[in-house]
């Protein structure tokens, strides 16, 4: 009886890796996300969604027709109770390069942040501050991050809610400054096929007790709310998706992207009108 469950789950296993192996490299492809000599710098944060994209990651890199350098890096925010030893053990298992990056920006957001209040928004800028800071260190060309499709559509509603801008999270981006290229390989997968996965790999996940414990994150309601909308109507999230992927500025109302007060009847249309009412 073990051993067809272990069959069973190995089958699933080899399923959803090439299911999640095809959109990445789909998603690479579809953005230019990883060229010839990238240093490729995978966050790591500990969680299922790192862990799945450098696992992959690592899997493409195998077989990839271009040659690019992989190194893990984690953030030790020095929180309460967080276990050292996990993420050395297993980078040193799977053996990528990594490095463990000490700065205690924990201390910081509970001294910043009031009690009760989110973390998610002072703890996610130090973080990344200190990471694109670190990239440069070492000389990363690109900026690996673990956030998949559930993410990305997650954010596109919480702009629309509580931002009033209709933006997500893209899949490859320029900072600021232009320094640093952000790629977002899991782009295309879904949070259900890599908690899944995580589970078929058993990852050594750790949690986060400074935000993850949150309760009553405005993320958290959206993700409910996508959840529900999925269960009652299957496929929406998919549709919802696509139409990320398709935008039609003359169809929205930003002046910005598109030239409004321009927009003129066309001269020849004009007589042909002229021309139907005479």
């Amino acid at each position: 009886m073990t051993s067809e469950i272990d069959r069973k789950e190995k089958l699933e296993l080899n399923k959803l890796q090439k299911r999640l192996r095809r959109l990445t490299g789909q998603a690479i492809a579809d953005f230019n996300m990883i060229e010839e000599g990238d240093k490729v710098m995978v966050c790591l944060s500990g969680g299922k969604d790192s862990y799945t994209m450098l696992d992959i990651l690592m899997n493409l890199q195998r077989s990839a027709p271009i040659s690019f350098e992989i190194v893990a890096v984690n953030l030790d925010q020095k929180q309460p109770g967080f276990p050292e030893h996990i993420l050395p053990e297993y980078l040193s298992q799977v053996g990528v390069s990594y490095h463990i990056l000490e700065k205690d920006t924990y201390s910081i957001v509970k001294e910043v942040v009031p009690e009760g209040k989110t973390t998610c928004g002072l703890c996610s800028r130090l973080r990344r501050g200190s990471l694109y800071g670190f990239a440069e260190e070492i000389g990363a060309t690109k900026i690996a991050l673990g956030h998949h499709r559930d993410d990305i559509l997650e954010t596109l509603f919480l702009n629309m809610f509580f931002g009033g801008k209709l933006k997500a999270m893209p899949p490859k981006l320029l900072s600021d400054d232009g320094k640093h290229v952000v790629i977002r390989p899991l782009a295309y997968c879904t949070e259900s096929d890599i908690e899944e996965y995580s589970l078929l790999k058993s990852f050594p996940i750790i949690p986060c007790n400074l935000c993850g414990s949150q309760e009553n994150l405005q993320r958290q309601v959206v993700k409910e709310m996508l959840q529900n909308w999925e269960k009652q109507y299957p496929g929406r999230v998919d549709t919802m998706f696509s139409a990320v992927q398709n935008v039609v500025p003359s169809h929205l109302a930003d002046t910005e992207l598109f030239d409004f007060k321009g927009l003129k009847q066309s001269e020849d249309a004009f007589k042909r009108l002229n021309i139907i009412e005479l």
